[in-house]
């Protein structure tokens, strides 16, 4: 005998697939065994048609394609005998789902064994329809299902309950016809009935309105609290018992639905107040099945209308369930407390113990859950101790917990100090603790207030300074510590402003200046630590003039570092120590007070941030002001989406705006200029902090090469200060100013040919080119725009685009009214830096727009005949 034939046994079958050792092996058994189904498929065959059926049953539990027999289930459904029937629904359950059109083709089937004489195939059908009934099925045997509500034997009544359920689902608009019958069914005696029909009468009330009022009525009420009142007196079933608690499940399904008809709805929350009381406090809590009932019954004490008692009795036991040892129960009380604590905010504090204990759970889940409700526990009353004791904790958490914890512990004393020194005592020992799990907005904030204590500043610097000796290693707590020590460090050494709780210390400059040393020279200092402590430096240079020397010292070191930005500040802040000592003390003055509503508008996103570029946005400036939309120029170029963006400041942060800190890596290739970024502090313009170094043509070889020895690269570097080149020597010339300096004669470099960049008959566009000096990539363009047609042109707009390796400036025009026949013309200046300069020539695509006769006008072009070497 064939053993892939049509008369192979399941057990056989199955058999063989499990002795497959591959995949490849399970693949060729199922597609033997599937061709040899199809065959007995095609040949009709009857006899074996139950058995090919749960051979396909098995290889779709398997996960292959069983399609091609879904027919022959119809076929045994349509049998007469039972056994036919059962293979035939059972296939019609698994093989098919509501969204198979061949299902349609078994609703007469189904409707037949609904009214069929032997309850057994009732039964089947019911299950069948149960399972996979779509809303035009439900249309059509709902009434079958209604009928079969009343059925002698419970059996299918319960059977026909289920379908119920989903019929109702699927077409909301039937629940009507069903009330009557489901009411019907909670006066059963039969176990199954009356949990199936209680189960039915719930989802009737959250669909229909009409089944919500009708099952609200005292009658059908009652008659829920009478049932569930007698399973809980009930004596001990064995057949419904589990852990000695009688029916739990009948116990929740009552609770489920009473929740349901209590919410919104005072009268029936009174029917009900006497059993839930009763069920609360004569379950016991010892068993898993008794925790069940009793948070089934909090939360439906929670749902119905007011009754304070009851509530206060919810709350409670779930302040027991925070006592468990079983870390879900402890978690869905968590959870449930926080939905308390909406409702009766003050029962749920006297749980406030049980709670900070759950946030040094050993569970994470069981930590963060505590963490949020201890956090919406917190008001201006309990700040105080709550914030003490989380911060007790920070102590002994766990590294993957801190950043909760300290986010949460910040959010709660900005939100709830009661005074400023508070906040800062807090704050700092956070800092002290975790202050590398600190968000950078935390700090931020944190220097905001204290600018704005000016009574503290001498307390604040003192405790920072004391901080910063044991928790160097704390990122935030140093930045922090690092600016108050620039900005109010004689206060530090002064002893200024000392409070009665302080205790007395004594700090020298030298002192100071060693936390800032310690800061700059420390192994895992970042960019901004770094950057931060040589602002600091550059002010102590000022407040503390015998230090001035051995700061000076500290600053030179970093000549020559390869960071960009630190080499840059101690090139410049070296310049202004030995240079320019008679106008230093008016460079670092102290910091104006920061806006703290600015500050706090801006951080919840009800400002927005100041972006600071070359030209303004705003619609009623002068023409040429108003800087191009991204997409038009997109457009104008043909570009993709991964063109360059235009640099600018993007003023992103507020106070590292204010301290002139840039924490982008900064990444000069050489023979590439930068744009500076401009609407900085006007103090740090004047020093160039944060713009672009003199362009420098070394290799990055071979500045490595120089730095073997650091003095010696410090000697080369030191050739920068005193003989600036290129774009540097404005900025310096601002602050040589006050000593004389014997003019040099400009070098424009060589002259190129103007050009006709665009003509039409109405407009002509010419081009004058120049070089700055010392500058081949960069090149300045004068454009001329001439109007040849007897009109005027009004709102004159010019605009530019360039592809990724050019970078563009557009200065504003000399205005937006183009006069008639020539007898005037608009100017406007072009900066165009091209990174590939020598390699490849400037492009540029145009669009000028401008208003005739108060009709608008658009032109545009292409300039490709650009001179040479540009």
């Amino acid at each position: 005998m064939n053993p892939f034939s049509s008369g192979t046994r399941l057990r056989d079958m199955i058999r063989s697939i499990r002795a497959c050792k591959t995949a490849a092996e399970e693949r060729a058994v199922v597609r033997k065994e599937c061709a040899a189904i199809r065959a007995a498929i095609n040949e009709n065959d009857q006899d074996y048609r139950h058995r090919n059926l749960a051979k396909l049953m098995f290889i779709h539990m398997l996960g292959y394609p069983t399609h091609f027999g879904q027919m022959e289930c119809l076929k045994s459904i349509a049998s007469a005998g039972f056994p036919e029937k059962r293979i035939g629904y059972l296939g019609l359950m698994l093989l098919l789902d509501e969204r198979q059109e061949v299902l349609m083709l078994v609703t007469n089937s189904l409707k037949q064994d609904l009214n069929h004489t032997n309850q057994y195939i009732v039964g089947l059908a019911l299950c069948a329809l149960g399972n996979i009934c779509s809303a035009e099925m439900a249309r059509d045997l709902a009434p079958e299902v209604e009928r079969l509500l009343q059925f002698r034997d419970p059996n299918i009544r319960k059977k026909a309950a289920l379908c119920s359920i989903r019929i109702i689902k699927k077409v909301p608009d039937l629940a009507e016809n069903f009330i009557n019958p489901a009411a019907a069914l909670l006066k059963e005696k039969h176990h199954g009935v009356l949990i199936t029909g209680i189960q039915l009468v719930t989802d009737l009330c959250k669909v229909s309105t009409e089944a919500l009022e009708f099952f609200r009525k005292p009658k059908c009420l009652d008659g829920l609290v009478k049932t569930l009142r007698d399973v809980v007196n009930s004596p001990y079933a064995p057949e419904y018992d589990i852990a000695g608690i009688t029916d739990p499940f009948l116990h929740i399904r009552l609770l489920k639905l009473l929740r349901v008809l209590g919410q919104g709805d005072a009268d029936a929350s009174d029917c009900m107040n006497d059993i839930l009381a009763q069920v609360a406090t004569k379950t016991e809590s010892n068993k898993n099945a008794g925790n069940a009932i009793l948070y089934e019954c909090v939360e439906t004490i929670m749902s119905i209308e007011d009754n304070g008692g009851l509530r206060v009795l919810a709350i409670n036991i779930l302040g027991r369930f925070l006592s468990n040892r079983d870390n879900n129960i402890r978690y869905v009380a968590l959870n449930m407390l926080m939905k308390a604590i909406t409702v009766d905010a003050q029962a749920v504090q006297r749980h406030r113990a049980t709670i900070l204990e759950c946030v040094k759970d050993l569970d994470a889940s069981i930590r963060k859950r505590a963490l949020e409700l201890v956090y919406l526990l917190v008001n201006e009353s309990n700040v105080k101790p709550l914030t003490k004791e989380l911060i007790d904790y920070l102590e002994i958490s766990d590294q993957e917990f801190k950043g909760d914890l300290t986010a949460k512990i910040c959010s709660m004393v900005e939100k709830f100090s009661p005074d400023k020194i508070w906040y800062i005592d807090q704050m700092l020992k956070v800092l002290s603790e975790a202050g590398n799990f600190v968000k950078d907005e935390v700090w931020h904030a944190l220097i905001v207030v204290i600018s704005n204590a000016s009574d503290l500043h001498g307390y604040t610097v003192r405790a920072l300074y004391r901080a910063v000796q044991t928790s160097i290693e704390q990122e935030s707590l140093v930045r922090v510590a690092i600016w108050c020590i620039g900005e109010y460090g004689d206060m530090l050494v002064n002893n200024v402003g000392v409070l009665n709780i302080e205790d007395p210390i004594t700090v020298t400059e030298s002192d100071a200046v060693d936390v800032v040393e310690i800061a700059i020279k420390h192994h895992s200092s970042d960019i901004t630590t770094k950057a931060m402590a040589m602002v600091a430096l550059l002010k102590l240079s000022s407040r503390f003039p015998s230090c001035s020397e051995r700061i000076r010292d500290i600053i030179v070191q970093n000549k020559g570092s390869l960071v960009l930005e630190l080499q840059q500040r101690s090139i410049e802040f070296n310049s202004i120590v030995e240079k320019h000592q008679n106008i230093r003390s008016t460079l670092v003055e102290r910091m104006p007070v920061l806006d703290e509503a600015t500050f706090s508008g801006r951080r919840a996103g009800s400002l927005p941030a100041t972006v600071s570029t070359s030209s303004g946005t705003s619609l009623n400036l002068p023409n040429g002001v108003a800087k191009p939309a991204a997409a038009p120029l997109v457009d104008l170029l043909d570009l993709s989406s991964d063109d360059a963006p235009v640099p600018s400041s993007s003023g992103n942060d507020f106070l590292q705006d204010l301290l002139g800190v840039d924490v982008s890596p900064a990444s000069v290739q050489p023979g590439t200029s930068h744009a500076p970024k401009a609407g900085t502090d006007v103090l740090l313009d004047l020093l160039s902090i944060g713009s672009p170094p003199v362009q420098n043509n070394s290799t990055p070889s071979d500045i490595l090469s120089s730095s073997q020895d650091n003095k010696s690269s410090v000697a080369k570097l030191d050739g920068l200060s005193p003989t600036p080149s290129g774009g540097a020597a404005s900025m310096i010339d601002l602050l040589d100013g006050f000593v004389p300096n014997s003019p040099k004669p400009e070098d424009n470099g060589p002259a190129y040919p103007s050009i006709v960049a665009f003509e039409s008959s109405s407009l002509r566009l010419t081009f004058n080119f120049s070089k700055p000096p010392g500058n081949p990539q960069t090149t300045l363009i004068q454009a001329t725009f001439t109007n040849l047609s007897p009109n005027v042109y009004t709102d004159f707009v010019f605009q530019a685009a360039v592809p990724k390796f050019l970078q563009l400036h557009l200065d504003p025009a000399s205005g937006n009214t183009l006069p008639a026949s020539g007898n005037g013309s608009i100017t406007q200046s072009l900066r165009v830096t091209n990174s590939q300069h020598g390699k490849k020539p400037l492009v540029m695509r145009t669009r000028i727009a401008y208003k005739l006769n108060n009709r608008d006008v658009l032109e545009e072009g292409q300039i490709n005949n650009f001179p040479r070497d540009l």
